[in-house]
C-alpha cells in the first residue's frame, strides 16, 4: 500500500519565500498550501489540519509567535517550523517557548528546510517510525539561547553519524547531549554503550575499550568482549576523553581511522561500524600545545563540536528544572512534589551553581525531604546553597524534628517523655562539645555552661567516661 504523501502548509507574506519552499517540497514529493496571513490559515484549520507547518514570525497582522501560542491550544500535536531573520534571534526563542520543532534563520538552505520537515514528520508519526527517547531525555529541559543552541545541534545532526566533541564543565548534562544524539540518529535502535575513562584504571581500560582473549594477561579466565565490540552498529560515548593515555590514544585514534582493533592478546582484526561521541570538561586545543593529547585524535574527534553550558550561563532555565526535579524527587518518595516560593526561587536563581545541573538535582531531593512544608521557602534553603543560615532557622529546624519524634513517642510507648529525650539529649551535646574541643574536658564543660565536675559526673551517668 502506498503511504500518502506529506502535506505542508506554508505562512509567510513574502511571495518569493512562499514559491520557493512549494517548488523545493513538490520536488520531494509534498503536497503544499500557503496563505499570505496566519488568520487565514486558522480559517482553513476547520476542514482538517497538515503533517507539518512552516511559518514566519513577522507578518500583517498575527504574528507567527502568536500563531504558535492560539495553535499550542487548538493543535498541539502539530509540527511547526519557524523561519525567521538572523536578526530576530530572540523572536527565534520565543517559539522556541511556544513549541516550535525547529526554526531556520533568513536566509536558509532549501535542502535544511526539506530535511526538517521530514524530520518534523516523523516526530508527528508520519512516514518512518517515531523513536521514543528515553526518560533521560526529559531532563534536557531549557529555554535559555544557550541550550537551544544546543537543540538546534542536535536537530541538525538527527541524520548523521558523525563523530561528536561535547565539551562543558563537570555536571552539564555532556551524557544527555550524547543520548539525545544517539536516539535521534540513524543508530537509534542499536545499542548505546557509555564509559567514563577516568573512572577506570588505566592499565584496566584498554581492555574495557577493546577486550582480550583468554589467557593474555593473568586473571583473563576467558575471553571479554570490550565496549567497541558491544556498541557495534550504534554509539560509544566516551567521557573525559582528555584523561585517556597517550598509549591509548594512539589505539583509539586507530580504530576511528580503519574502523577495525585487536583485543588484548589477539591476533584478528576486529572490525566495527561504531559512532563515536567524545566528552571532556578539558580544554583539549590547551592539551595538545602542551602535549598532553594528540593533535591528530584531537582533529579526529573535534569534527562536530556541542558546548553545554553551565548552569550560572542560563539562570531563566532554573525555575523550569527545579519544577521538573522535585516532581521526580516526590515521585521517588511516594509523596506530592513540593512547590517553591518567590523568595526561595529567587535565592536558588542567584546561587552560582558550581556543581551545575547535577547539583540542582541533588538539592531538589534534598529539600524534598528537608522541608516541613509543601512549600519550600527561603528560610528552607540552607546555607551551601546560597541561603541564609541563622541561629533561630536551626533552632526551628531541630524543634520540629523533636516534637515529631514526641508525638511518635506519645503514640507508641508508655515511658515518660522527658525519662526517655533527656539522656539523649545530653548525650549528643557532651559528644559535640568534647568533639569540637578535641577531647578537652575543661573547655568542653564551658561550652555546655557546666562546671568540670558537672561534665565529669555526666558522662560517667550516660557511660560516655
Amino acid at each position: 500500500m502506498t503511504e500518502r504523501p506529506l502535506n505542508v502548509w506554508i505562512v509567510d507574506d513574502d511571495h518569493s519565500v512562499r514559491w520557493v519552499l512549494e517548488k523545493a517540497l513538490k520536488q520531494a514529493d509534498m503536497e503544499t498550501r500557503s496563505f499570505e496571513r496566519a488568520e487565514h490559515l486558522l480559517d482553513a484549520l476547520a476542514d482538517g489540519q497538515p503533517d507539518v507547518l512552516i511559518t514566519d514570525v513577522r507578518m500583517p497582522g498575527m504574528s507567527g509567535i502568536a500563531l504558535l501560542e492560539r495553535l499550542q491550544g487548538t493543535c498541539p500535536d502539530l509540527p511547526i517550523i519557524v523561519i525567521t531573520a538572523h536578526s530576530d534571534l530572540e523572536n527565534a526563542v520565543a517559539a522556541y517557548k511556544g513549541g516550535a520543532f525547529e526554526y531556520l534563520p533568513k536566509p536558509f538552505d532549501i535542502d535544511e528546510a526539506v530535511e526538517l520537515v521530514r524530520k518534523a514528520a516523523r516526530l508527528n508519526g508520519h512516514g518512518e517510525a517515531q523513536i521514543e527517547a528515553p526518560g533521560s531525555m526529559a531532563s534536557m529541559i531549557g529555554q535559555a539561547p544557550a541550550m537551544q543552541e544546543v537543540f538546534r545541534s542536535i536537530g541538525r545532526l538527527a541524520g548523521s553519524s558523525m563523530t561528536v566533541l561535547i565539551t562543558g564543565e563537570s555536571g552539564t548534562g555532556k551524557e544527555l547531549v550524547a543520548r539525545a544524539l544517539h536516539d535521534h540518529s540513524p543508530r537509534a535502535n542499536k545499542p548505546f554503550v557509555a564509559l567514563n575513562t577516568s573512572a577506570i584504571a588505566s592499565e584496566l581500560l584498554e581492555s574495557e575499550l577493546f577486550g582480550h582473549e583468554k589467557g593474555a594477561f593473568t586473571g583473563a579466565d576467558a575471553r571479554r568482549i570490550g565496549r567497541f565490540e558491544q556498541a557495534n552498529g550504534g554509539t560509544l560515548f566516551l567521557d573525559e576523553i582528555g584523561d585517556m593515555s597517550p598509549g591509548l590514544q594512539t589505539r583509539l585514534l586507530r580504530v576511528l581511522a580503519e574502523s577495525e582493533f585487536y583485543r588484548v592478546g589477539g591476533q584478528t582484526a576486529i572490525n566495527v561500524d561504531v559512532r563515536v561521541i567524545a566528552a571532556t570538561n578539558q580544554d583539549l586545543a590547551r592539551a595538545v600545545k602542551e602535549s598532553r593529547f594528540r593533535e591528530d585524535l584531537y582533529h579526529r574527534l573535534n569534527v562536530i563540536r556541542i558546548n553545554t553550558p553551565p548552569l550560572r550561563q542560563r539562570r531563566e532555565d532554573i525555575p523550569l528544572l527545579l519544577q521538573h526535579y522535585l516532581a521526580e524527587a516526590g515521585q521517588e518518595l511516594g509523596a506530592p512534589a513540593k512547590s517553591m516560593d518567590a523568595e526561595a526561587l529567587d535565592a536558588l536563581q542567584a546561587f552560582n551553581w558550581p556543581g551545575n545541573v547535577r547539583q540542582l538535582v541533588n538539592a531538589a531531593r534534598r529539600l524534598t525531604v528537608t522541608a516541613p512544608g509543601g512549600v519550600i521557602t527561603a528560610e528552607d534553603i540552607p546555607g551551601d546553597l546560597g541561603g541564609t543560615e541563622s541561629p533561630q532557622r536551626g533552632a526551628r529546624e531541630w524543634t520540629r524534628v523533636l516534637a515529631a519524634w514526641a508525638e511518635g513517642q506519645i503514640k507508641n510507648s508508655d515511658q515518660p517523655l522527658l525519662e526517655t529525650a533527656l539522656p539523649e539529649f545530653e548525650k549528643t551535646l557532651i559528644e559535640t562539645a568534647m568533639a569540637r574541643t578535641n577531647g578537652h574536658r575543661q573547655e568542653a564543660a564551658k561550652l555546655l555552661g557546666w562546671g568540670r565536675n558537672t561534665l565529669a559526673r555526666k558522662m560517667k551517668a550516660l557511660h560516655l567516661d
